[in-house]
């Protein structure tokens, strides 16, 4: 198996880990790349070596058979441009705070690897969702793994976004905005906009207005083999439409639909990772003194 090593971001406290992560891989003789951008960055951190780079998504296509990420949740995201279709598993080493997608402790290094080694990982198949226009928007890379996001611009007024599910027409909602968000992206941006934690095996999207206009505007759950359409109304010619974190501005000329991937996110998880424990340890859910 040869693993692939990404982030975006390095900081001289990260050092001992990623020393760590290439030791572990070199004392197993597991092959390895790393990102290039990145490798530019640590060279002068890490053992001198034949290190061999990796710099787009034809590269991890060709040589990876696992990806390794090394920051928080967005380092984890950035991948989905690299893995693509390819469906190569990902795992994320969390050295941000919240996590609950790059969820392994930068202390169970030594465990990833060997659990790597001896195969005893699990793979979580997350959902996918898909973005539709008449016109190009977002190129090659139109799907995210937490959200679809359709929201004002910073100096115009609230939106109307007309919402049909297959055809059908569901509401009109008076908001700044709305996220379709998969059963991942739940404990993401829909969290905090009041939408509800979806399991990720749920089969199902969330619908989640952002700053609603209307106080019986609720969240809606629906079935994750839905075509939601919409057509949008701002008194500004242009509105925001996002994926994960990749956002555009486009004007209502542009028609829009999203739908469930016809392929899904790898998610490595450790054994003795769940995630009911990673719900726990991220919402702080054991914090109430009344469980001790």
């Amino acid at each position: 198996m040869t693993i692939g090593i990404y982030s975006r971001i390095f900081k001289e406290e990260h050092t001992p880990y990623v020393l760590e992560l290439i030791t572990q891989l070199n004392q197993r003789e597991i092959p390895f790349f790393i990102f290039q951008d990145y490798y530019k960055v640590i060279r002068k951190y890490i053992p001198k070596q034949l290190i061999n780079t990796f710099k787009n998504h034809l590269d991890v296509k060709k040589h990876l058979d696992l990806l390794i990420t090394v920051g928080g949740d967005g380092t984890l995201l950035d991948t989905l441009q690299l893995v693509r279709d390819s469906e190569i598993p990902v795992a994320g080493i969390n050295m941000g705070r919240l996590g609950f997608l790059a969820d392994i402790h930068k202390e169970e290094i030594k465990n990833l690897i060997e659990s790597i080694e001896h195969n005893t990982f699990t793979i979580e198949n997350r959902t996918l969702i898909t973005v539709e226009t008449n016109k190009p928007v977002f190129g090659e890379v139109n799907y995210g793994l937490n959200e679809f996001t359709i929201h004002k611009t910073d100096s115009s007024s609230m939106i109307v976004v007309h919402v049909y599910l297959n055809g059908e027409f569901l509401n009109s909602f008076w908001a700044d905005g709305l996220i379709v968000a998969t059963p991942t992206g739940s404990t993401a941006y829909s969290l905090s906009c009041g939408g509800p934690i979806v399991f990720p095996t749920s089969g199902t999207f969330v619908l989640t207005l952002v700053s609603p206009h209307n106080l019986n505007a609720r969240p809606i759950i629906i079935a994750d083999d839905t075509i939601l359409s919409f057509e949008v109304e701002c008194r500004s010619n242009n509105f925001l439409c996002s994926i994960d974190s990749r956002s555009i501005s486009i004007d209502n000329t542009i028609q829009l639909a999203v739908r469930k991937s016809n392929f899904t996110f790898k998610l490595l998880r450790m054994p003795e990772s769940s995630y009911l424990q990673t719900l726990r340890e991220k919402l702080n859910w054991g914090e109430d003194s009344r469980n001790s």
